[in-house]
Order: C-alpha cells, then structure tokens, then sequence
C-alpha cells in the first residue's frame, strides 16, 4: 500500500476493473496496434519536473484527440489537470486529498466552447489492508453509487466484489457482484452477473509474459428469448503490440 491517496480515478478501480474489464469485446473483428513512437499513439512523459510533478502530452494523430495532461502526486494529495490541444478544447480537473486509508475527491470538467460544466463527479474511498469501499456521486449528481472489494486470498489471487448504483431521476437500482480466482500462475478465471439477468464469464490464460488467451462467454436470463454469446480474445500487451478480438454470438 503507498503512501498517498493516489488520483482520483484510482477510487473504485479495483472492484470495476473486477466487475467489467475484459468482459465487452463490442465488434466481431478489432485489430488495434499501439506504437510508442508511430502515428497512432505518441505520449512523451516528463517525470519529476518538480517534486512529485510529472507532465504527459499525449498525440494520437490528426482525427483523434491531443491533450496536455499534468499530474502532481503529494502524501496527502493527488491533482490531475488536462486541456485538450484543439480549437474549443475540454478543460478538466481532479483532486484528491487524504491518506492510503481514507480520501476525498472531485473530477470536473469544462467545455469552452459552450461555457458548461461537462461533467462534475465527486467520491470517497476507504481501504483497509485487503479490504476497500467506495462511494461516487456521478452524472452531475444523477447518480450516486458505491462499490465494494475483497482480497480473499493472496495466494490464489481469490477475489469478490460489487457493485450498487441508484438513478436519482429514474429510480433505477443496478446491482452487479463479480467474483475473481487464479486455478494456476497462468490461468484466472472470473465472473459476474447483475439484477438485470445478465451474467458473464471468462477464463484468460498467460501463454507466455504478455501474451493473453482469453474465453469469454455471457448469457442474458431476462430476455424475452434468452441471449447467449461466446468470444475468443488474443491479447499482447506491450510498447508495440496487438489485440485481436473475435466475437460470435
């Protein structure tokens, strides 16, 4: 565990990152290529420019979004500022203050061009060694939601979560609980089903460092004819890598 509170978007990661990483390949065929220094994706990263100030410019070519992002890491405290480098760009600005164990924070951002607030979020986290609650008031307070994640066992990487979000405006309940275990060194398996009927499962595979099998399977309970999908994953994760996604349903 660090010292700091960390950034904002650090609250509530772990239980999404068990609850929905990995689980919505959304096309039947992507092929995407990250390069470090080609035309896709540039980021070139000053470290330490200032104590605990690290500044990231991010290009990823002529159609895609350019932004200069400063970041500024403190033992009580986590700021992260961006500008879009357009015309009318999104301005945006996150804070976080506390310790390892209990932080407070907020993430706005604001569009020039029309003068609005585009969005305006705000959360509170508490971590407790394997243990770590979560509380986000999000959608300019449309939304209010709280999360929940436990390490059950460091050794097979065993894993539960939750999730509970409430629609202020609809009165819409959405509750999603996901579990996480290791079978071996390269095989993790995971699950998750919401109260909406749907259910999910994968079982991915380290075929060697970096390289990722993944089996994806989901079914849909509730629908008027029940829904089932299947999909392969073939992943690499590197400076220069590759994904390729195959989905069937």
């Amino acid at each position: 565990m660090g010292k700091g509170p960390g950034f904002y978007t650090d609250i509530g990661k772990k239980a999404r990152d068990l609850l929905y990483k990995d689980y919505e390949p959304k096309e039947k065929l992507t092929i995407t290529c990250y390069s470090a220094t080609g035309v896709l994706m540039t980021t070139i990263t000053i470290d330490e420019a200032a104590p605990g100030l690290e500044t990231i410019f991010s290009f990823r070519g002529p159609h895609q979004r350019s932004e200069l992002e400063l970041q500024y890491l403190h033992d009580f405290a986590g700021i992260s500022t961006s500008i879009g480098l357009t015309e009318n760009p999104i301005v945006s600005f996150s804070g976080l203050v506390g310790t390892n164990v209990l932080s407070l924070g907020t993430d706005v951002s604001f569009y020039t061009k029309l003068g609005t607030v585009s969005k305006c979020n705000a959360g509170l986290s508490f971590t407790k060694a394997d243990l770590i609650a979560s509380l986000h008031l999000k959608d300019k307070g449309n939304t209010l939601s709280s999360s929940y994640y436990h390490a059950l066992s460091p050794v097979t990487n065993t894993i539960v979560g939750a999730e509970v979000a409430h629609s202020l405006s609809t009165k819409e309940n959405t509750i999603t609980a996901g579990i996480q275990h290791q079978l071996d060194q390269q095989t993790t398996v995971k699950a998750s089903v919401n109260n909406f009927g749907k259910a999910t499962a994968l079982l991915q595979q380290e075929w060697c460092p970096k390289f990722l099998f993944t089996i994806l399977g989901e079914i849909d309970t509730k629908a008027t004819k029940a829904i089932y999908g299947l999909a392969l994953a073939i992943g690499v994760t590197s400076p220069i890598g590759m994904m390729l996604v195959l989905w069937r349903l």
